[in-house]
């Protein structure tokens, strides 16, 4: 079998925008580059489509083959950045592979497999005359998907023209590489929400471990999950920007106008993202996010059983003497709707805490005003372009240092049609396009802000 999957057309690049090709973008050396790509374990690629059990992993020729292809792409590509999701990291031999070219070729490569012995999990490199390595952290999720991330601390090795400067310019970034669980069913999109809620969690968590001031954060990977869901609204609330969507000045509606993934259903989708949070963009408070997402799934779910605003505070409130909402006629609601009473609802806890963010007074019931302003009809604020607010502020010490930030230089899909919402049937590098983003440095003030 030889090597010609498509995917690979020697001699020329064919990463385009228009008429601007990716390859000048990713040589600037005054721009970094990150590549995000679901490689297709071998354990998982199906090679024949009436016998569903027959995997790639079962002929080394074919998935040594397909590795090698997509070997050679990363490596023709450059990318300073690579995350790689699905990794066969259960196979010694294509293992030392990978370590051997991205080695050789210059990376700094972190591996973390998938709890349970899943058999696939992650890869991360970073090119080592672009980055240092401050650190390295592995997050394991321990939920029933066995998910988990990465997370890099790096620091920019060479200065760039842009942040030059007589004030000291902080180039440090935080990376963070993962694949959230699919969505088999619509009563795992609260696990998948609970997935981004830890990562960033554990970003936070991090970042005040180390005394640090906000640094920019890219999130790498395998969302299965597109821009009309819980999770894209979570990253958004929290201030993040698709890379993608803002190269190609695609609104947040624009989910139609392009695709990453064709999955075993046959299903093709947009889940595959670079997402950017620059250290001056708006943030709320994380657990406020998480509250109204949760709400907003709430939400979902109350007007997917057809209840309009009346019906459904009828709904909740159907074991009340009153006209307002209890805490046990709260909680049956959860029950009903699937999000409590299995291994992945909402905890006691989780549970408890929503109920104190929807009673605003405090009096221990929800009247209609309540339910309209937490569930029903609640401010969602999305990130946009306002500058971290003055409480934000306060939980960091700023001094007279500044630190870069970035901007969206170009960003594009491989192959080229998934930009345009087509599959191609001739495509068999995986069942995901690559995706890569090229960054701009800018210079960003620490100063203390004021609301």
């Amino acid at each position: 079998m030889g090597r010609r999957i498509r995917g690979i057309r020697s001699g020329r690049k064919v990463s385009r925008i228009g008429n601007y090709a990716i390859a000048s973008s990713v040589a600037d050396p005054s721009c970094i580059s990150c590549t995000t790509f679901n490689i297709l374990a071998p354990i998982y690629k199906r090679l024949n489509h009436q016998d569903q059990s027959i995997r790639e992993s079962e002929n080394k020729a074919y998935w040594l083959n397909r590795n090698h292809l997509i070997l050679d792409w990363l490596l023709d590509e450059r990318s300073s950045i690579i995350c790689l999701q699905e990794f066969w990291v259960g196979n010694e031999e294509l293992v030392n592979i990978y370590k051997k070219r991205l080695g050789d070729a210059g990376y700094t490569i972190f591996k973390l497999a998938r709890t349970n012995n899943r058999g696939d999990g992650l890869l991360t490199a970073v090119h080592k005359d672009i980055f240092r390595v401050i650190n390295h952290r592995e997050l394991l999720f321990n939920d029933f998907g066995d998910r988990v991330a990465q997370l890099l601390h790096v620091e920019l090795i060479a200065p760039f023209s842009q942040c030059r400067g007589n004030s000291y310019v902080r180039q440090e970034i935080l990376i963070v590489n993962t694949h959230l669980l699919f969505p088999h069913n619509s009563s795992l999109c609260l696990e998948r929400l609970r997935q981004v809620y830890k990562i960033l969690q554990y970003v936070e968590s991090y970042q005040k471990e180390y005394k640090l001031n906000p640094l920019p954060i890219i999130l790498c990977g395998d969302w299965n999950g597109s821009k009309k869901g819980h999770v894209y609204k979570f990253l958004r609330s929290q201030g993040f920007v698709s890379s993608y969507d803002t190269a190609h000045q695609y609104a947040d509606a624009d989910a139609h106008k392009w695709v990453s993934h064709r999955n075993h259903r046959g299903n093709i989708c947009g889940v595959d993202f670079i997402w950017l949070l620059n250290p001056n963009r708006y943030r709320k408070l994380l657990k406020t996010s998480w509250s109204e997402a949760v709400f907003g799934m709430f939400k979902y779910q109350l007007r997917r059983a057809s209840l309009t605003e009346h019906d459904a505070f009828a709904f909740l409130k159907a074991d009340s003497d009153g006209d307002y909402i209890t805490y046990t006629g709260f909680c049956e609601a959860l029950r009903q709707l699937k999000l409590v009473g299995h291994c992945y609802g909402l905890s006691i806890e989780e549970t408890k805490d929503l109920w104190v963010q929807a009673d605003i007074d405090g009096n221990g019931v929800l009247d209609f005003e309540e339910f309209q302003q937490r569930i029903w009809n609640p401010s969602w604020t999305e990130g946009g372009d306002e500058v971290i607010s003055k409480d934000a502020c306060d939980e960091f010490t700023y001094g007279t240092e500044q630190t870069i930030g970035f901007s969206v230089k170009n960003a594009v899909l491989f192959p080229t049609e998934v930009e345009k919402g087509l599959w191609p049937e001739d495509y068999s590098l995986s069942d995901h396009a690559r995706l890569t983003v090229v960054f701009s440095p800018v210079r960003m003030p620490c100063s203390r802000l004021t609301s």
